[in-house]
């Protein structure tokens, strides 16, 4: 069964808020990829990206988002992860970058970091 990937974004005070669902992958990431730049280019140096609805991501995905993560931090702000499927989370802390990243729960934790 082909697993169907989908990137919306939305504003919520001032933060853009990217959702991504689906699997990450070799072939989905240049397209979250492109997505971060263009926010982190208009002036958005804080992005949130909402991972609740990711159900696969491999290690292009985690280029992409430490990527985006350096882009951010270097124009002031942050790239913040909403996780809360632990097999994702997983993927996170095996790698060690549960402490790189700020990962909390919900998209309004994340908004108030």
């Amino acid at each position: 069964m082909e697993q169907t990937f989908d990137i919306s974004e939305e504003v919520r005070g001032g933060v853009p808020i990217v959702s991504v669902s689906g699997e990450i992958d070799v072939a989905t990431a240049p397209g979250l990829r492109e997505q971060l730049q263009g926010l982190v280019a208009a002036g958005h140096a804080t992005v949130v990206v909402d991972l609740l609805g990711v159900t696969f991501l491999d290690s292009t995905a985690l280029g992409v988002l430490v990527g985006a993560l350096k882009r951010c931090r270097e124009a002031g702000g942050d790239l913040r992860l909403v996780i809360a499927e632990p097999r994702i989370l997983k993927v996170f802390e095996i790698t060690g970058l549960t402490e790189v990243f700020t990962i909390t729960p919900t998209i309004d934790e994340a908004r108030s970091k």
